[in-house]
């Protein structure tokens, strides 16, 4: 009997050391993937990689902000898997960088935030009054022309401290393209690019720079992505837009400028720069949105160390971010992608190769 029970234990051991060996050696070989880039869409990026994560738990995605200018130089380097930019490349960028293609993830809106105290949410401005803040122009809360717009409220006699951008941004880069839209004086003093010689303000890095400086400092204004507001509970402006009407960031008042967006669009590998939904004319449109863009190469091969399974897991990952993933993005007040941007976007991903051979989306 003893002996009889000795060999059962025995067997069953066995038989569970043949099951966890089968289980260790069937199990999914775990795949890390490196990105970095604009940091505009990162709050909706880590909710999607963090809900991806529960779908393929052997595929660990890190995501390092930095900017958009950071995002495009680590993968023109090849030193990120893909990358993330709210500026389409331009055509010099596209040059160093052959072969990548644009792939839309979400829209979102940049919002005027500010530190008044006892002013909430709903300061109207108008796009010249905005300009000539940032030009230096307008230095004082309780300036005339921003009372004017304002007559329920009771401005400070306070002097208006300026926060922008210090590193290279697309939220800059659509920004001054805005201030640029607005104020002729903008346009031929400064002009509108990913880093621009601010007039005045003090300079942090990062959307999420920006919005701790202008929570700390009391009498600020700085350009944050909306997210970014709504996690740290920044009031922000009602921006007049073409249509006469002050407009305050929301979803709804982002959706409704992305459906101003051109029509035909480009594929994905083709140029972005022209596209824009910067004040639109919709009456309930808020006029500062922006697409904002996944960076990958066409062909995943020419990344050091990639491997087809990785190249997959990069592709499925996207493919996961512009369908599903999509909702995430509601919370945090990104605007869905438009169906004939998904079109195009599942033409790109379909076209992603790993040494030339296909890559499957899903």
């Amino acid at each position: 009997m003893k002996t009889t029970y000795i060999i059962g234990i025995a067997v069953i051991a066995i038989i569970i050391g043949a099951v966890a060996a089968y289980a260790y050696l069937s199990a999914p070989e775990s795949i890390s993937i490196t990105a970095s880039g604009a940091t505009f869409p990162q709050p909706f990026l880590a909710e999607t990689i963090a809900e991806y994560s529960l779908i393929k738990s052997n595929v660990q995605i890190n995501y390092q902000g930095g900017g958009s200018g950071k995002g495009v130089t680590d993968l023109t380097n090849k030193i990120v898997d893909f990358a993330c930019s709210d500026a389409p490349l331009s055509s010099s960028q596209r040059a160093a960088a052959p072969n990548v293609v644009h792939i839309p993830e979400t829209i979102g809106a940049i919002t005027i935030a500010y530190n008044i105290p006892n002013i909430g949410t709903g300061l109207k401005l108008t796009g010249p009054i905005i300009a000539d803040i940032f030009l230096g122009k307008i230095t004082m809360w309780d300036d005339p022309v921003i009372t004017a717009i304002n007559p329920d409220l009771t401005l400070p006699h306070k002097a208006i401290t300026v926060i922008n951008r210090s590193d290279g941004s697309g939220t800059t880069n659509w920004f001054t393209k805005y201030l640029s839209s607005v104020s002729d004086t903008w346009k031929s003093q400064v002009g509108a690019n990913s880093t621009v010689q601010w007039p005045v303000g003090i300079g942090q890095s990062g959307n999420s720079g920006v919005a701790g400086t202008v929570t700390s400092t009391e009498y600020s204004i700085g350009y944050i992505e909306l997210a970014y507001t709504l996690e740290h509970n920044i009031p922000v402006a009602a921006i007049k837009n073409p249509a006469g009407s002050y407009i305050i960031p929301t979803l709804a008042s982002t959706t409704a400028a992305a459906k101003a967006l051109p029509s035909p669009l480009p594929s994905g590998s083709d140029s972005w720069e022209n596209i824009s939904i910067l004040n639109t004319s919709g009456t309930d449109a808020y006029p500062i949105a922006t697409p904002t863009y996944m960076l990958v190469y066409k062909d995943l091969s020419v990344i050091p160390e990639m491997t087809k399974e990785k190249a997959t897991a990069i592709v499925q990952y996207i493919w996961y971010v512009v369908h599903d993933g999509q909702q995430l993005g509601n919370k945090l007040q990104y605007a869905t992608l438009p169906s004939n941007l998904v079109e195009i976007n599942e033409t790109t991903l379909k076209s992603i190769t790993f040494n030339g051979e296909t890559i499957p989306t899903h």
